[in-house]
């Protein structure tokens, strides 16, 4: 019988395997920040051990970096104790870090590809859920606690359960891409799954939907896996995937005879099995717009607030959720989404804070001007995006709009830097979670596209930009 993709990285990475037990299981690439690493370190020191591969570790200052002026000192001394420690730890144990001041800095999962440190058939792992956007590239990339950190540094290995394979088919071709877009693609996706749907899985996105979208879109799709419960998300390599990472920074000097190597081995068999399967048609798909308080609660922006009867579909768990969801985020059911005022705008993060998805927010947005009611941001994913963004004058469109334009980082993706909602605040947010008080204490968040986000800044309220001209 022949293999999946996931079933083939996963072979050629294992070391030690013993049935019905946790398998031990190699790991090309380690990516750190300056969060979850700390007590990893403190624990190598504690025990007398070395990295033991330092130039298979990477490392970066994302989440509690500041976004503005950054020649002035951090006020938290949280964020400036761990951006200090990282930078101790990184030059007491000889990995390679992107500080504050580097042309290389930003959110781990956006420099890892545009640096060629991402490739595919490896194993990347990080102390970041959201590790699983790698697999866009066709890496078994895994978000892992700081245990595993610890582990990881000391091995190059960890212990791993193994996932099941999971096939999401996503059929068709978009009839408007810049409208409907690979956000909206993986909150459908969620929003009929479940949150709980890929649970124990690795996820397999195929299908014309998904070889149709660009480098940058299958990021955002595979980045969201997590959110449907999955441990990882893939995409397998193809000639988009090898020219994205051709000439890189990192691509390793023998590039092309490994894209031979990858083109006849990286991808699933056919007569391969899979445990679940999903198929999504595109013409199901319309721009999203998430009312509750995890990716699943979402609907169409032409729909109302689902009351809490209809969301549950006869479950009480779940009806019970959407009911303190709808009191949390202070809707009613029946409610039109493009009724919903907001007042924060938050275009970045991990999930949509790419060249591609400030390009398009700026088609929205240029020639256009911020509702006085609302407080609009865009924060590059990474310094490079920022000079590549600056050099195609889209800080000036947004800047000339009344948003304001920032330096990378996580940024308001989460409550863990100054760039946090105030109780009350309703933001329209192209980051990848809206759990009670993800962006700050009190705050309620609407997950949505760079487009949408734009418009809604625009407007003051959610509007259809299928409606709108984008080009």
């Amino acid at each position: 019988m022949g293999q999946t993709l996931f079933e083939k990285i996963w072979d050629s990475h294992i070391v030690e395997e013993k049935q019905n037990e946790p398998s031990l299981i190699y790991i090309d690439r380690h990516l750190i920040h300056e969060v979850t690493s700390p007590q990893a370190f403190d624990g190598l020191r504690m025990n007398n051990r070395k990295v033991r591969r330092p130039d298979l570790t990477i490392a970066t200052m994302d989440h509690n970096v500041p976004t503005t002026d950054r020649s002035l000192p951090i006020l938290d001394q949280t964020s400036s104790i761990q951006i200090k420690t990282l930078e101790k730890n990184c030059k007491d144990f000889g990995i390679t870090l992107f500080g504050m001041d580097s042309p290389n800095q930003g959110i781990v999962h956006v420099i890892g590809p545009q640096l060629g440190i991402t490739l595919p058939g490896t194993t990347i792992v990080c102390g970041d859920s959201h590790t699983s956007t790698h697999g866009a590239f066709g890496a078994l990339a895994l978000g892992i606690g700081t245990s595993d950190v610890e582990h990881v540094l000391a091995s190059q290995t960890m212990w791993l359960e193994k996932p099941k394979p999971f096939e999401i088919r996503v059929e068709g071709k978009r009839k408007n891409p810049h409208a409907v877009t690979a956000k909206d693609i993986v909150l459908s996706i969620i929003k009929n799954i479940g949150t709980d749907g890929g649970n124990g899985t690795v996820i397999e996105y195929r299908g014309d939907g998904i070889t149709d979208l660009s480098m940058e879109q299958r990021m955002t799709i595979c980045n969201m896996s997590i959110e449907a419960g999955a441990r990882a998300g893939l995409v397998a390599p193809d000639e988009k995937t090898f020219d994205y990472l051709r000439g890189r920074e990192f691509t390793p000097k023998n590039y092309e005879s490994l894209v031979d190597t990858w083109r006849d081995t990286l991808h699933t068999d056919s007569d391969a099995k899979f445990e679940k399967e999903f198929t999504l048609h595109i013409d199901d798909i319309a721009p999203q717009v998430s009312w509750g308080t995890n990716p699943g609660m979402t609907c169409d922006v032409t729909e109302s607030v689902p009351s809490p009867d209809e969301y549950s579909k006869g479950d009480a768990n779940q009806k019970k959720g959407a009911e303190k969801a709808l009191e949390y985020m202070d809707l009613k059911s029946g409610t039109s989404i493009m009724d919903i005022k907001i007042n924060r705008v938050f275009i970045g993060s991990c999930t949509n804070a790419r060249l591609e998805d400030l390009i398009e927010a700026s088609k929205v947005v240029q020639g256009n001007k911020v509702s006085s009611e609302v407080r609009a941001m865009v924060v590059p994913g990474s310094q490079m995006v920022k000079k590549q963004a600056e050099e195609l004058g889209l800080d000036k469109i947004f800047l000339d709009a009344n948003f304001e334009w920032r330096e990378s980082g996580c940024s308001m993706c989460l409550g863990m830097n100054p760039d946090i909602l105030s109780p009350g605040d309703r933001c329209a947010s192209t980051s990848n979670r809206n759990f009670e008080g993800r962006q700050g204490n009190g705050g309620r968040t609407h997950l949505v596209s760079p487009v949408m986000a734009a418009a809604a800044a625009i407007n003051g309220h959610f509007v259809d930009v299928r409606e709108l001209e984008l080009n």
